[in-house]
């Protein structure tokens, strides 16, 4: 199989032709990322990290085979910071909310992380560790694996949506400014009597809510 079609993770992290390379993937994963967490995604180019690791941006080229190797070698790096392994609470429920919750802070922390991860790329070891770690949590539970793989991808694209939104609630005065009497009266009732409030925490009672429905 050709090296453009293979994914990185299928390839060594030296190879046996041509000069050693002067730098590990998570060398370049990190300067790759801190141009990232400092300028966007669109900040992270070959040229740019080749430039964090003084060498010519060529040279990337004897380490990736293109610029998504590159994004899945962030992704995967950043998953790392991911904590996995402490202690279970023995309750399946309580440890998969953390983890979102955990989760959410990681895509919060780096804003480029959701974009990048969003794509069509390939998963790395700290992905499988992130699936392996779901799975063993749910082994308990005696739904079939379709249905626990289902609520990983639930997970995640529920974490996905809030790590999309800002941290801070907008102005609803402004965002339904268009909003009529004769056409939205029941929208503006919402808005002007909204009674009392819901509880708080979206996103706990959220997660918790379909993940119970999915898995139990």
């Amino acid at each position: 199989m050709p090296e453009t079609t293979r994914s990185i993770w299928s390839r060594p992290d030296r190879g046996t032709r041509g000069p050693q390379p002067e730098h590990s993937r998570a060398e370049i994963a990190a300067a790759a990322m801190a141009l990232a967490d400092a300028g966007g995604l669109e900040a992270a180019t070959m040229r740019a990290v080749a430039g964090e690791l003084g060498t010519a941006a060529a040279s990337l080229y004897r380490y990736l085979s293109s610029r998504d190797d590159l994004l899945d070698l962030m992704v995967d790096a950043a998953l790392g910071e991911l904590p996995l392994d402490g202690p279970s609470s023995g309750d399946w429920l309580e440890d998969l909310v953390a983890l979102a919750g955990r989760q959410l802070a990681l895509y919060r922390r780096h804003p480029w992380l959701l974009p990048a991860a969003m794509r069509r790329g390939t998963y790395g070891p700290r992905a499988m560790d992130y699936f392996e770690y779901c799975l063993r949590t749910m082994a308990p539970l005696p739904c079939g694996t379709a249905a626990k793989m289902e609520a990983v991808g639930v997970l995640t694209g529920l974490v996905s949506l809030f790590a999309a939104q800002p941290a801070a609630p907008a102005d609803p005065a402004g965002i339904f400014a268009a909003a009529t009497p004769q056409a939205h009266p029941h929208l503006l009732a919402a808005l002007t009597t909204p009674g009392p409030p819901p509880e708080p925490d979206l996103f706990d009672r959220l997660i918790r809510g379909v993940l119970r429905g999915l898995l139990t």
